[in-house]
């Protein structure tokens, strides 16, 4: 067994990333845009597949339920949390199109799409980030060292820099639990 390694390969990449000016800004950056999608009365919409797709109804539930402290509830939902259109999407248009055509249901100008993809090239997301930019939201994306085919479509893109997908989605719930963090905490301070 290597869990000994195992954790001190995950203790090494946070480590990393505190290291990393640029990745610092970049979520100062991802903190300010969902506080200003929220205060012009937009929502936050979350898209990703298998661990992903975890991480990201995590996270929405993190803004819509409660996170450090009671405060009102926040609009933030997974596009995925309902199996029917879900299912029913990918047999009538395809896999592909399950958040592209969620987004065209809910989403408006102003809103925050936070993407994740671990490797970068997931077709069902990158179909999201398309539409996504067509309505005008504002793109938070979540990846790995690479980004591949994300790169260009996000506002912001957040790298985890590793190809271990464990290791990247790890860093992934640590981003995001400090995003909802700050939100929560600037957009209800505690008196």
């Amino acid at each position: 067994m290597e869990i000994k390694r195992q954790i001190i390969d995950s203790i090494e990449l946070r480590n990393n990333i505190l290291a990393d000016k640029e990745m610092i800004e970049q979520m100062e950056e991802c903190i300010r845009l969902i506080v200003q999608g929220y205060k012009n009365n937009g929502k936050v919409l979350f898209c990703g597949n298998g661990g992903s797709a975890a991480d990201a109804q995590h996270l929405a539930a993190e803004l819509s339920g409660r996170f450090y402290y009671e405060r009102p509830p926040l609009n933030a939902e997974a596009l995925h949390v309902n199996t029917s259109f879900v299912t029913a999407t990918a047999n009538d248009h395809s896999y592909h199109k399950i958040f592209e055509r969620m987004l065209e249901a809910v989403a408006r100008e102003g809103d925050v799409l936070m993407a994740f993809s671990t490797s970068g090239t997931s077709p069902n997301v990158i179909c999201a980030l398309d539409k996504a930019k067509q309505l005008k939201m504002k793109i938070i994306g979540f990846t790995g060292a690479h980004g591949r085919n994300m790169d260009e479509k996000c506002d912001v893109l957040l790298k985890v820099p590793s190809e271990d997908t464990a290791r990247i989605q790890e860093i992934h719930m640590l981003l995001g639990h400090i995003i909802c963090e700050n939100v929560e905490s600037i957009l209800f301070p505690v008196k």
